[in-house]
């Protein structure tokens, strides 16, 4: 058992304020693989003080220094890459070979891109008799979720310090491991004490004390949209900014004149994957009344490819959620489904079978599934896709957009042209395009109540600065 009894403070391990530990358990086997500390208020006092006191120092960092730091974290993350991986496959349930690609392999690839562009990026310009410059933000709190426990992370904190600020992090309790890696990464690379912060411990704790802090400039929260809710109506006490990556139930159109087979394999792998813990994941698939019966056989034979397992085993396509709690959660949804009359053409709320131990859900396809019903409208964040047929393309884009969340979402054509034009009428952040891929130099964020702001690229950055005017005086 990995046992985790100090929090990272001012660039050292730290004793907490309290003797409570968490139990983080592994996803396929229920048992306790680690215990790290439950931290307090007064920790996150103590961290703040210290990013505070580092920020002038970074804050004043050649651009070219905080670009070759950011290099070094990235290597320190490859070079520990298998360890990661693994750690984060035992509490997620991401399988292994998928956990080495996308758990363990985006974040060196995020700080790289970040420090890639600082060295471009044009922190000051001339308008008129105005020097506008772009300073940083200040002390960033970052509040980060369990289904991409390191991707989430370094999403915040390559750009926060990148443009120069100082974060305290608060990673999930449920998969913290990979985020204690990193911790040991930076100090390794030589970032300087108080430039980074580590806090573990519960969201009504931690997060909360985080969230209301007035010595804390800005909040960058990945959750659910009821907890980014709560953040927001914290951090309002101080006007502190705050960026939101929150929930999302993204519709994946496909027209009438899609290659179907293509089409309807992309979206359940999509809705599938991780198990289909991912906000983005496309877990609504919009077919052409015309053409429900073929999509509807498809989809049943995609989703039979995804037999839950082991996830560290090779052939393993889905692993197990992130707890028991969640899991109750999946299967009452499912419950829910069949409760509502939708088609349970798939899987259900049983344990799938061979599997009774371990937080598994069998994969599941609903069909006929009704605009409003509560699998359609909610998310579920499991390994639950509803087929929607639709008559004509207007209701296609009417049910599309008639939830409250705009995350992502998917249109597949065989006229291209048509397909962006169906892509510009989704109220959602990002759409993919004949399955277009993930690109981690593009803005990604929501609409509506899948929050506010935006991560990676130059879009993620400017989200950490500030914008500050000098008027100069005209010469005589």
């Amino acid at each position: 058992m990995k046992i985790h009894d100090r929090l990272y403070i001012d660039g050292a391990w730290r004793a907490p304020s309290s003797s409570g530990r968490l139990e983080v358990r592994n996803a396929a086997t229920e048992e306790i693989i680690a215990r790290v500390p439950s931290g307090t208020p007064e920790d996150v006092d103590r961290a703040v003080a210290a990013a505070q006191s580092a920020f002038g120092r970074w804050a004043a960092t050649p651009v070219e220094r905080r670009a070759e730091l950011l290099q070094r974290v990235a290597d320190g993350l490859k070079a520990r890459a298998e360890e990661i991986a693994r750690a984060i496959t035992s509490e997620v349930g991401m399988p292994l070979k998928l956990s080495q690609r996308i758990q363990a392999g985006l974040p060196p690839q995020v700080l790289e891109s970040c420090a890639a562009l600082i060295r471009e990026y044009p922190f000051e310009e001339r308008i008129g008799n105005s020097l506008v410059v772009k300073e940083p933000v200040g002390v960033i709190g970052a509040i980060t979720p369990w289904n991409y426990p390191l991707h989430q992370v370094v999403a915040k904190v390559a750009p926060a310090l990148a443009a120069g600020c100082a974060v305290v992090l608060k990673p999930s309790e449920l998969a913290p491991l990979s985020v204690f890696v990193l911790a040991e990464v930076m100090h390794d690379a030589g970032v300087p004490p108080g430039v980074f912060n580590l806090v573990c411990g519960t969201g009504p704790v931690v997060g909360e004390a985080i969230a209301r802090h007035g010595g804390i400039d800005m909040i960058s929260f990945t959750g659910s949209t009821r907890a980014g809710r709560r953040v927001s109506e914290l951090a309002a006490l101080t006007v502190k900014r705050v960026a939101l990556e929150l929930g999302g139930k993204s519709p994946s159109i496909v027209l009438d004149d899609a290659d179907l087979g293509r089409a309807v394999k992309g979206t359940v792998s999509s809705c599938f994957l991780n198990s289909g813990q991912t906000c983005t994941a496309l877990t609504r698939m919009l077919v052409p009344e015309a053409r429900y019966a073929e999509a509807a056989r498809l989809a049943v034979d995609a989703a039979r490819s995804f037999r839950p397992g082991d996830p560290m085993r090779e052939d393993t396509r889905l692993g197990p959620l992130i707890s028991a709690a969640q899991r109750e959660r999946v299967r009452a949804y499912i419950r829910k489904g069949v409760e509502e009359g939708a088609t349970l053409l798939l899987g259900g709320a049983e344990a799938p079978a061979g599997l009774e131990r371990g937080y598994f859900v069998q994969p599941t396809v609903f069909g006929n599934v009704k605009p409003g019903m509560v699998i359609e409208q909610e998310e579920i964040f499991g390994p639950v896709l509803a087929i929607v047929p639709y008559r004509d393309e207007a209701e296609a884009v009417r049910i599309a957009n008639d939830t409250i969340y705009g995350l992502a979402g998917a249109v597949w054509s065989g006229d291209e042209a048509r397909a962006r034009r169906i892509a510009r009428r989704l109220r959602a952040g990002r759409v993919e395009v004949n399955g277009g891929t993930f690109n981690i130099a593009a803005p990604f964020g929501g609409y509506k109540q899948s929050g506010h702001g935006r991560e990676f690229g130059r879009y993620g950055l400017e989200e950490f600065l500030e914008v500050k005017s000098l008027q100069l005086a005209e010469r005589p």
